[in-house]
């Protein structure tokens, strides 16, 4: 027999990708009852690293992420991700039967509105930042709001004179505008689309892009300490011993 025909042949599934035995597909199919399992029950989006520690060692996590993914697709319910975790959420086509029973928020106000517009795209920014764009003074109350819908958190401290703190949004916030992460901001072609700006802008006028992460601090930016919460008024004040 010619050295072809000796050759082992390896046979490929639909996407290109080799074929898994049976072995590997079963344990695959089993690694993802079990992140199924694990998301499902947790309130709050799974990180990888998190599923990585509940699953058998040796589990490649995207890969198994990736095949439950593709299970739910086409579910009622999908399973997404929301920031650096996965979430399973209503299908996007089905969600308008949720809202008859969903529990009415309360709406926030115009001022609001604009403020989280800005702290979203511009983040981390400052009070003073704040202001500047929107041209009119913020009120405190305005951002306690915000804080309370858990949507925009404390950052840090900027590096400039007086330390003001820096603000940013949540997974929260992006769990419920349906984004994976911040870069999944809509461009002012998309907010023109959706008749949130007007067709003809200003010619300075551009939407900034969002930051890649929002995770971690930038160079100009101090974490939060005890001390700095105490002064805010998030932590109670520590009592000395006698």
């Amino acid at each position: 027999m010619s050295e072809a025909a000796n050759a082992r042949v390896i046979p490929f599934a639909a996407d290109g990708e080799p074929a898994r035995n049976p072995a590997e597909r079963l344990h695959l199919a089993e690694a993802a009852r079990m992140a199924e399992a694990i998301v499902f029950a947790s309130a709050e989006p799974v990180s990888e690293a998190q599923l990585a520690q509940r699953l058998p060692d040796g589990i490649a996590v995207p890969e198994v992420m990736a095949e439950l993914q593709a299970i739910y697709s086409r579910r009622g319910v999908n399973l997404v991700r929301v920031g650096a975790g996965w979430a399973f959420r209503t299908a996007p086509d089905l969600a308008f039967m949720m809202t008859r029973d969903a529990v009415q928020q309360k709406k926030l106000s115009r001022a609001a509105l604009e403020v989280l517009a800005i702290i979203a795209y511009h983040q981390p920014v400052t009070r003073a930042e704040i202001e500047d764009i929107r041209g009119v003074e913020t009120s405190k109350g305005t951002l306690d709001t915000l804080l309370e819908t858990e949507w925009v958190r404390l950052r840090g401290r900027r590096r400039t004179p007086g330390r003001p703190v820096t603000y940013g949004t949540t997974e929260g916030f992006l769990d419920h505008f349906g984004l994976e992460e911040i870069r999944d901001l809509p461009g002012i072609e998309e907010l023109k689309g959706a008749g949130l700006l007007a067709a003809r802008m200003p010619a300075n006028f551009a939407v900034p892009l969002p930051p890649a992460s929002t995770d971690e601090l930038t160079e100009d930016e101090d974490p939060l300490t005890d001390v700095d919460l105490e002064e805010l008024g998030l932590l109670t004040p520590r009592v000395a011993d006698d």
